[in-house]
């Protein structure tokens, strides 16, 4: 635990800290020195640390690739094209995040086959030295292991390869080579590079589109000595290229020269003299320079930067390598550069003699061509022994101003962009220049000597203590952004930051093109976003001027070291560490640093108790308990090797000695249970308990259980039968007698709770003959002799029903009743009660009730849609608990809930890839995702953003075989012998043209075999004017040739062969125009390709 972190508390705190260390004499801050003071009026160019401008930049780094050299800006597709070390990209422009990323490395045995020749593993790999994007295509060639190669690309889906063609002459082997290309509107390539493995073939070379490939002199060192190739541009009729190279014409040891270059577009080379070879290949040199008595040249060129606009070439000059370091930036007029070639030759006769001008025979030169019928036709009309010798230009290319337009001493320029900006009263050109330490420096080309070689800003793109050079450079105008091509990566930078200058004289110091104060809005805007033009003002009048003031900051801490402290009665030991205001110190009326300079942790404490606590509540409320009070060593606590405290941290006592507790009231035992109540169908029995010592007992003394629960046997019991009773009793004294008797039966114990049973009736006949003795004789006798007779037997009989009864539900099936009574008649006089039931039931009301809709319980939640980077999961629920049923409501509420979850971020940072779109006219579909990372490192959002996929069709539906379908089964009125006929007839007509065309073929073929020899009229029939075949169809062109007059090197995927010159005059065939890709020397019949 840190004690105390400022110096302050220390000191307010006497006797307890005695530090062991001093601290060191830089936290004071020193009164500044003379030298000081001098760099503190100085005057210096503002500058961009890193990391205020890291707010403003985009970034985009891939994990293992380097050398982010090539960058194709395609905005009419919004990407950037970037080419690297086995890697080709597409970037988005709004913030260089990745879109596609496709690798294109060298195979294994290529590389193996480069490291046999000596090269290192790094050499080993394939370096993209050739990028271009045009039309809806990305050309591109890299050195692949020192095996060249190109290939041609869908310009939005890079993995898809249109074509592959062979990389020698269009790209180096070497990827430390200097090398430029450019292709045409009429798709020729044009490129600027070094033909062999060795490096010492340098050529200017054009390949691809309709015309014959060209190439400068092989080994010829007057055309080209050792040239470091910088920029190529399609200009009108003429391809310019602008390089450095020994200067051949200084006489004086070794020297480079910048040079440009130019050849016509439609140059076809010479015929026999200068054959596959430029006749309009001229080249002058470029000189930028500071003026003076003994001019300081600025040799090497390093980079060019074109603007169509104003026909202006921008150019980036330095000293020699060994020399030293200066850089300068010259600006070359078109028109200065016609001028040029439009001057006299500078013509060396031999070896021996010196370089001497030579009139210019056209002085003119357009690209014209003869078209005088002769056997020269189509070529330019340079005389070609002219364009043989005379190719160096004798006046140099001028600037266009007497000193360059920034001149800087002790650094080196690398790369260029300018880009034009409106100002308030004039169009401003600014530059932005590379330099070799990482840094971007922003500059005015103006004539205005106030502003001349002076920096509005320089940008410090790297972190601090990191150092490399800038490989390329990019501005896309349109967007005012500026892409920065470095070995780890790609940088976009916003060319207007006018929003990090807060008050007016910050943005009016500044003097940035881009930027003025707006008095109305009390901003600093762009010209476009201004308010009214005439409340918006600029003072771009001379030098912006660093502020040199700097506020202090505070160092890193120093080592953790041993320090004592004491506290009256004993010293300890602690951790302190410091650190003083020096990264950076106070300058130029800078504030001083903020924050403490010591930090103490650590220090060792013997432990103390802290007072006892209160004694706690007695155990007990009567009798003897006992009580606890505590205390802790915390007071302090010891710590880092202090003493632990000595004693008991617990202490206990006895409570309530003198209190003792009444008597107990309890409950007794209880006692037995008494007998049940019953023997059989379910009693009771009982147990008592007494209260001791008092009769305030919680509880019952009485406690009930129920016994005997088994059913006890049925008891029947017949009561005895009744006297005889006579009924239906005839005039003759015949009768019936019935007697009675009743069964009665108990269940359980209890005899008193008998139920009646059925009665029981016998019946007998007694007649009047006496053959039957009757217990009733005598009586029917007083009744016969009385005149009387007993009273009618009446046997009963129902009543009509009665009335249904309600219905005992309202729905779900109830029921009612109705009623009838024995009283139609009544029975009477012992008269048979009525048979049947006296009640009827009957089902009612069977249609379902209304059930008022419920919700079910909701079901658990469901997986997350999103693993990371927020998505939402839900659950649902039911009205079926119960569901609404017979017009009921139904359940009011949602049925469905969704919730937010897993809004982490994610590590990997993608979102879901979003569904495959409909197929495109090339059969492709894709689908996306995007970066849901706003700034990803280096291991989020790795990958493409974009898939593609070939499209699935659909298999063409199988046709069912015509035995399948019934032979009875007419289709559209045609029966099966309408198709037998059919094909038939078809069968015969198709054999009969076919011998009709074989016949004819056979007749045209022995023609053409007849008339294949031609003789010449002429021996020299290749001058001969009756041969009208054009130059470029009779020409059949070279790829590139590997010694300076006929060998070969093949490449099986061009077009182009050399038609060699021989002194054999053979009869001859000339073949038709060739397809591109599509001629093989040894298939031309009377050809003769020997070495002369």
């Amino acid at each position: 635990m840190i004690v105390s972190r400022l110096k302050a508390i220390f000191l307010s705190l006497p006797s307890l800290f005695l530090l062991a260390f001093h601290l060191s004499a830089s936290q004071n801050v020193p009164e500044y020195t003379e030298a000081e003071h001098q760099q503190c009026v100085r005057k210096e160019h503002p500058t961009i640390a890193f990391e205020d401008l890291k707010p403003w930049v985009s970034n985009f780094t891939y994990p293992g690739v380097h050398d982010f050299s090539q960058l194709a800006l395609d905005a009419n597709r919004n990407q950037l094209i970037v080419g690297a070390r086995n890697y080709l990209f597409r970037l988005s422009l709004h913030n260089v995040s990745l879109i596609q990323a496709t690798a294109w490395g060298s195979d294994e045995d290529t590389r193996r086959s480069c490291q046999s020749k000596g090269k290192t593993e790094e050499e080993c790999q394939n370096y993209v030295r050739v990028l271009i994007v045009y039309g809806k295509k990305v050309f591109t060639c890299g050195t692949n292991a020192f095996s060249p190669v190109c290939s041609s690309r869908q310009v939005g889906n890079l993995s898809k390869i249109i074509d592959r063609i062979n990389g020698v002459a269009r790209c180096p082997y070497d990827p430390r080579h200097n090398s430029t290309a450019v292709i045409t509107s009429q798709g020729e390539l044009y490129a600027a590079t070094v033909i062999d493995f060795s490096g010492r073939d340098p050529a200017i070379y054009r390949s691809l589109g309709n015309v014959p490939p060209l190439r400068t002199a092989q080994y010829n060192s007057k055309w080209l000595n050792e040239p470091n190739f910088i920029a190529a541009y399609d200009i009108g009729l003429f391809t310019y290229f602008f390089f450095r190279e020994n200067a051949v014409e200084h006489d004086c040891g070794k020297t480079v020269y910048s040079r440009v270059a130019r050849v016509c577009k439609n140059d076809i080379g010479g015929r026999f003299l200068l054959e596959d070879t430029w006749t309009t290949f001229m080249k002058a040199r470029l000189n930028c320079s500071r003026a003076g008595e003994i001019p300081f040249y600025y040799n090497e060129l390093q980079s060019t930067f074109y603007l169509p606009e104003q026909d202006l070439i921008y150019g980036v000059f330095t000293t020699n390598v060994n020399s030293i370091a200066a850089s300068a930036v010259c600006a070359f007029n078109l028109s200065a550069i016609t001028q040029a070639f439009n001057g006299p030759f500078r013509y060396q006769e031999n070896p021996r003699s010196a370089w001497l001008p030579t009139l210019n025979p056209i002085p003119n030169f357009q690209c014209g061509t003869l078209n005088d019928d002769s056997p020269n036709e189509n070529l330019t009309e340079r005389v070609l022994q002219d364009a043989q010798r005379l190719f160096l230009m004798n006046d140099v290319v001028q600037p266009v101003t007497v000193d360059p337009y920034v001149t800087q001493d002790s650094i080196r320029f690398s790369k260029l962009v300018v880009d034009i900006v409106q100002g308030k009263d004039t169009l401003y050109h600014v530059m932005y220049i590379g330099t070799e330490y990482g840094t971007i420096l922003k500059a005015l080309s103006t004539t205005n000597r106030s502003l001349r070689s002076c920096y509005l800003e320089e940008m410090q793109i790297l972190p601090d203590g990191q150092q490399e050079a800038i490989k390329s450079l990019q501005i896309l105008h349109s967007d005012r952004s500026l892409f920065v091509g470095l070995n780890n990566g790609v940088l976009k930078i916003p060319l207007e930051r006018c929003s990090m200058y807060r008050t007016e004289g910050e943005c009016l110091g500044a003097r940035d093109p881009y930027c003025g104060w707006d008095s109305k809005q009390k901003r600093c805007t762009t010209i476009e976003d201004s308010s009214n033009m005439s409340l918006w003002t600029q003072n771009i009048t001379e030098c912006p001027v660093k502020n040199l003031t700097t506020n202090g900051r505070l160092g890193p801490w120093s080592p953790w070291q041993l320090c004592e402290h004491s506290d009256g009665d004993s010293t300890g030991s602690c951790m302190c560490r410091s650190r003083s205001c020096d990264s950076p110190r106070p300058r130029c009326g800078g504030r001083s640093c903020e924050g403490a300079r010591i930090e103490v942790a650590n220090c060792s404490r013997n432990g103390a108790w802290t007072p006892w606590s209160s004694w706690a509540p007695c155990s007990t409320s009567c009798g003897i308990g006992f009580q606890v009070r505590q205390r802790s060593c915390s007071n302090p606590a010891p710590r880092y090797g202090g003493r632990v405290c000595v004693g008991q941290s617990r202490e206990e006592r006895f409570c309530n000695e003198n209190s003792p507790c009444p008597l107990p009231i309890f409950w007794s035992s209880w006692g037995p249970w008494n007998k049940c109540s019953v023997n059989c169908g379910g009693g009771i029995h009982s147990r008592q308990r007494s209260c001791e010592n008092g009769n305030t007992c919680p509880g019952c003394a009485v406690e009930y259980k129920t016994c005997n629960p088994e059913s006890c046997p049925e008891v029947r019991r017949n009561t005895p039968w009744t006297p005889w009773m006579p009924v239906n009793i005839t005039q003759n004294g015949a009768r019936q007698e019935q007697r009675f008797r009743y069964t009665c039966r108990a269940q359980l114990s209890d005899p008193h709770e008998l139920q009646f049973g059925r009665k029981k009736t016998e019946s007998r006949f007694c007649p009047n003959d006496g053959s039957a003795v009757c217990d009733t004789d005598s009586l029917v006798d007083d009744l016969l002799k009385t005149g009387k007779t007993s009273a009618r037997i009446i046997n009963g009989g129902w009543s009509f029903w009665g009335a249904w009864s309600s219905c005992s539900r309202d729905c779900e099936l109830g029921f009612r009743i109705r009623k009838r009574t024995c009283t139609n008649p009544e029975p009477k006089n012992g008269g048979l009660p009525c048979v049947g039931s006296a009640m009827e039931y009957q089902d009612c009301n069977p249609h379902p009730c209304p059930v008022k809709g419920s919700w079910s319980c909701w079901t658990p939640w469901s997986h997350c849609s999103a693993t990371c980077g927020g998505g939402h999961y839900q659950r649902t629920r039911t009205c079926t608990n119960p569901a609404p049923s017979s017009g009921e409501d139904i359940c009011i509420g949602l049925h469905t809930e969704e919730a937010l979850c897993n809004t982490h971020p994610c590590q990997g940072g993608w979102s879901d890839w979003s569904e495959w779109s409909l197929c495109n006219e090339e059969g492709i579909q894709y689908r996306s995702r995007y970066c849901e990372v706003h700034s990803p490192d280096s291991s989020q959002c790795v990958g493409n953003s974009t898939q593609y996929q070939d499209c699935l069709y659909n298999e063409i539906p199988v046709i069912l075989p015509a035995s399948s379908i019934d032979e009875s089964t007419n289709c559209g009125g045609f029966s099966l012998i309408h198709l037998i006929a059919t094909g038939v007839s078809c069968f015969f007509g198709s054999s009969l043209l076919t011998f009709v065309i074989y016949v004819y073929c056979q007749r045209c073929q022995r023609q053409s075999q007849e008339s294949t020899v031609i003789h010449p009229t002429t021996p020299n029939h290749l001058h001969y004017k009756g041969n009208t075949t054009p130059k470029n169809e009779k020409y059949t062109p070279m790829e590139f040739k590997t010694l300076n007059k006929n060998n070969l090197i093949p490449d099986d995927r061009t077009n182009f062969y050399p038609l060699q010159q021989t002194n054999v005059y053979t009869t001859t065939y000339y073949p038709s125009t060739l397809n591109k890709y599509d001629y093989r020397p040894e298939a031309s019949p009377g050809r003769t390709f020997t070495n002369s």
